[in-house]
C-alpha cells in the first residue's frame, strides 16, 4: 500500500496512538452519564443530517462516542472487545496505519450519512472486527469472559450478519453497509483479489488436470 507508505512518511509523528482507548472511555463516560441524566448527552451526539445542516457541526464527529444500547455487563464487554479490537490492529500496523483504517470508516459513516440523513458507528466497528479477523483468524477470545472461540468463527457471523442486514434493510442500511467496508477494501481488496486470482488458477488447473487424465 504504497499511498499509506507516503501517508506515513509524511504525517507519521501525528498519528494517535492507543485510539480505541479514548474511544471506548468516552463511550463508558457517555453511557454512565446517561445513566444519570436519561438519554440526554447520546441525544445530543447522535447524526442526523437535518440538525448539522442547522449548525449543530459536531454530530458528525460524536456519534462515533455512542455506545452500544444495552445492559452494563454487555457494555463492559462490548468496550473490552472494542480495546482488544484496536490493540491488535495497532500492533500490527502501527499507530498511523490503523488512524487511517479507522478515518477511512469515519468518512465511509459520514458520507453515507449525509446522503441518507442518519449515521451509526455499528457498522464501523463491525468492520475494524473483519480486518482483526483477517490478521489474526486463530486466536481466541473469551466470549462473556469464559467462552473460548476462535476469531474467524465470530468474523463468519459478522460476515453473514452485514449480508443478512443488507439484504433485509433498506437502501440507507445498504449504503451504510457498503460506505463501511471502504477501509476493509482499500486495506485487504489487493490480497482478496490476489487470493482469488490464485484460487481460480488453482481450480482451473485441477479441472484440465482431470479432463486430460480422462482421454486415457
Amino acid at each position: 500500500m504504497n499511498w499509506i507508505d507516503s501517508l506515513e512518511r509524511k504525517f507519521g509523528r501525528h498519528s494517535i496512538p492507543h485510539l480505541m482507548y479514548f474511544i471506548t472511555g468516552v463511550m463508558l463516560a457517555v453511557y454512565v452519564t446517561d445513566l444519570v441524566l436519561g438519554g440526554q448527552v447520546s441525544a445530543a451526539l447522535y447524526f442526523d443530517r437535518s440538525l448539522i445542516l442547522r449548525g449543530e457541526v459536531w454530530r458528525l464527529v460524536t456519534f462515533l462516542f455512542l455506545p452500544p444500547n444495552s445492559s452494563p455487563i454487555w457494555i463492559l464487554f462490548s468496550l473490552y472487545f472494542y480495546c482488544l479490537i484496536g490493540n491488535g490492529l495497532e500492533s500490527a500496523w502501527g499507530s498511523f496505519r490503523f488512524n487511517i483504517f479507522y478515518l477511512v470508516g469515519v468518512l465511509g459513516a459520514v458520507c453515507s450519512g449525509l446522503i441518507t440523513g442518519y449515521a451509526a458507528n455499528g457498522f464501523l466497528n463491525m468492520s475494524l472486527f473483519l480486518a482483526f479477523a483477517a490478521i489474526y483468524p486463530d486466536n481466541q477470545v473469551l466470549v462473556f469472559f469464559f467462552l473460548p472461540i476462535k476469531i474467524k468463527w465470530l468474523a463468519l457471523l459478522d460476515a453473514l450478519y452485514f449480508i443478512f442486514a443488507f439484504f433485509a434493510g433498506g437502501w440507507p442500511s445498504k449504503l451504510a453497509i457498503l460506505f463501511a467496508l471502504l477501509n476493509i477494501v482499500l486495506f485487504f481488496g489487493g490480497d482478496l483479489l490476489r487470493n482469488a486470482k490464485q484460487q481460480a488458477g488453482f481450480w482451473k488447473t485441477r479441472y484440465n488436470f482431470r479432463k486430460n487424465n480422462r482421454r486415457y
